[in-house]
């Protein structure tokens, strides 16, 4: 709690977290509202058909937002983007709770954070969802999916993806603001601009992430590999692997 507490006193109302209340015109919120629901109506589906056979799992996905929504309360402020950069915590969620999951709980954080904390905003958080819980879920999930099916450790893939995730979240956020706020300017000028403009903060704080993810990763396979196999992070054979 120390982190939201903090993050209440630093941020100002010029420089909210995630991309900011009233950025965007009406009709590029609507867009990223649209193509949000289907996936967070897709994260409320599974966990209901999880939450039937597995009565652990929801407290699991509550802990997990509470753990996505303190990860993300860490701003750094980007006045040239007219956002903040800050950890994300989306890959891991992926790994540990599958990709469609791991976009409801982003949203859940998104909207306490802008309800309560003036963190992004509500004509915003379907934007947010986007560039945080579906580009970097799926990005986080997909990588690690694949590094693990060539054999890459556990450490390494889980570092991969939670370094491409936060990456993804962000050049997912300059899209969406350039597309949002270039009026009949080119859109790719604008785009690298706000890019770059992340790339101080966002790139050590990937690396930052890709770290947090890779630790959690391996401490659970080396200390509850259980836990990994019920998630279906592991085989039932890399379970023994591990416990030998």
């Amino acid at each position: 709690m120390f982190f939201v507490a903090a993050g209440m006193f630093t941020v100002s109302d010029a420089q909210a977290m995630h991309i900011s209340e009233g950025i965007l015109p009406f009709n590029w919120a609507a867009l990223w509202f649209a193509v949000a629901a289907p996936f967070v109506a897709a994260g409320l589906f599974q966990l209901a058909k999880r939450s039937k056979t597995d009565l652990s799992f929801k407290p699991l996905v509550g802990l997990m937002a509470a753990a996505i929504f303190i990860i993300s309360c860490m701003p750094i402020p980007v006045p040239t983007a007219g956002t903040c950069s800050h950890p994300c915590g989306t890959g891991m969620s992926a790994i540990l709770l599958g990709p469609w999951i791991s976009v409801l709980v982003a949203a859940v954080a998104l909207l306490i954070q802008a309800l309560f904390l003036a963190h992004g905003g509500l004509s915003t958080w379907g934007a947010n969802i986007v560039s945080m819980g579906v580009l970097g879920s799926f990005t986080g999930y997909a990588i690690f999916k694949v590094l693990r099916s060539v054999r890459i450790n556990m450490a390494v893939a889980g570092f991969t993806a939670g370094l491409f995730a936060d990456w993804a979240t962000y050049a997912g956020t300059s899209a969406i603001l350039a597309s949002g706020i270039k009026g009949d300017a080119p859109f790719m000028p604008l785009f690298w601009k706000i890019l770059i403009s992340f790339m101080p903060t966002q790139l050590p704080l990937g690396i930052l992430e890709g770290a947090m993810t890779a630790g959690m990763i391996v401490l659970l396979y080396k200390k509850r590999p259980d836990l990994l196999e019920k998630m279906h992070v592991i085989t039932t054979g890399e379970r023994q692997e591990a416990k030998g």
